[in-house]
């Protein structure tokens, strides 16, 4: 997902300009044309954004919900035998909630 004011990087790193929040951090997608994002400098904030090709709408979510849709992510990643971005995004999982895991 790429809605416009969002600036994409070869890391595939995405970035959303909010005008209240200031800079937020894609954390990782939800599902088609929805990502979970959070403040870049706090990591406390998260919204979920949907993007229907017109629309943007930017939804606030608790971080106890957003902790479950990343778990909820990864659980996806790893049945779909999806190592790689299961290794980044469980990185960013550890980074934002200060967890240890056992990887895989």
């Amino acid at each position: 997902m790429s809605p416009p004011g969002a600036n994409v990087h070869e890391t595939t790193e995405n970035y959303l300009n909010h005008p209240t929040f200031g800079l937020l951090y894609g954390v990782c997608p939800l599902q088609d044309n929805q990502e979970l994002f959070t403040t870049i400098y706090a990591m406390r904030l998260f919204f979920v954004i949907t993007y229907n090709g017109v629309d943007i709408h930017v939804e606030p979510v608790g971080r106890a919900d957003s902790r479950l849709l990343i778990e909820n992510y990864l659980r996806r990643l790893r049945e779909q035998g999806n190592l790689q971005e299961y290794k980044k995004i469980l990185c960013r999982y550890q980074q934002i909630f200060q967890v240890k895991t056992v990887a895989l």
